[in-house]
Protein backbone atom coordinates (compact mmCIF):
# COMPACT_ATOMS: atom_id res chain seq x y z
CA UNK A 1 0.00 0.00 0.00
CA UNK A 2 1.84 3.11 -1.19
CA UNK A 3 -0.06 5.59 0.98
CA UNK A 4 1.70 4.19 4.06
CA UNK A 5 5.07 5.32 2.73
CA UNK A 6 5.20 9.10 3.44
CA UNK A 7 8.37 9.75 1.51
CA UNK A 8 6.98 10.54 -1.99
CA UNK A 9 3.82 12.21 -0.69
CA UNK A 10 5.70 14.54 1.62
CA UNK A 11 7.99 15.59 -1.25
CA UNK A 12 4.95 16.24 -3.44
CA UNK A 13 3.35 18.27 -0.66
CA UNK A 14 6.46 20.39 -0.11
CA UNK A 15 7.00 20.93 -3.83
CA UNK A 16 3.39 21.93 -4.42
CA UNK A 17 3.52 24.44 -1.54
CA UNK A 18 6.73 25.90 -2.91
CA UNK A 19 5.08 26.34 -6.30
CA UNK A 20 2.02 27.95 -4.74
CA UNK A 21 4.11 30.28 -2.59
CA UNK A 22 6.24 31.43 -5.52
CA UNK A 23 3.47 31.82 -8.11
CA UNK A 24 0.43 33.08 -6.23
CA UNK A 25 1.66 35.96 -4.01
CA UNK A 26 2.93 38.14 -6.90
CA UNK A 27 -0.38 37.62 -8.71
CA UNK A 28 -2.38 38.54 -5.63
CA UNK A 29 -0.23 41.57 -4.79
CA UNK A 30 -0.42 42.87 -8.37
CA UNK A 31 -4.22 43.03 -8.19
CA UNK A 32 -5.58 46.55 -8.48
CA UNK A 33 -9.10 47.71 -7.91
CA UNK A 34 -10.78 49.28 -10.95
CA UNK A 35 -12.24 52.20 -9.00
CA UNK A 36 -10.12 53.64 -6.21
CA UNK A 37 -12.23 55.38 -3.57
CA UNK A 38 -11.73 59.10 -3.29
CA UNK A 39 -11.04 60.51 0.17
CA UNK A 40 -13.98 62.26 1.77
CA UNK A 41 -13.79 65.64 3.41
CA UNK A 42 -13.49 65.79 7.17
CA UNK A 43 -16.29 68.37 7.49
CA UNK A 44 -19.52 67.11 8.94
CA UNK A 45 -22.58 67.90 6.86
CA UNK A 46 -24.99 70.33 8.46
CA UNK A 47 -28.15 68.58 9.51
CA UNK A 48 -31.34 70.35 10.44
CA UNK A 49 -34.08 68.92 12.56
CA UNK A 50 -37.31 68.05 10.85
CA UNK A 51 -40.55 69.78 11.56
CA UNK A 52 -43.12 67.03 11.81
CA UNK A 53 -46.57 68.23 10.70
CA UNK A 54 -48.51 65.85 12.97
CA UNK A 55 -47.08 67.11 16.26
Amino acid sequence: MPQLNPSPWFAILVFSWLVFLTVLPPKVMAHTFPNDPSPQSTEKPKTESWTWPWH
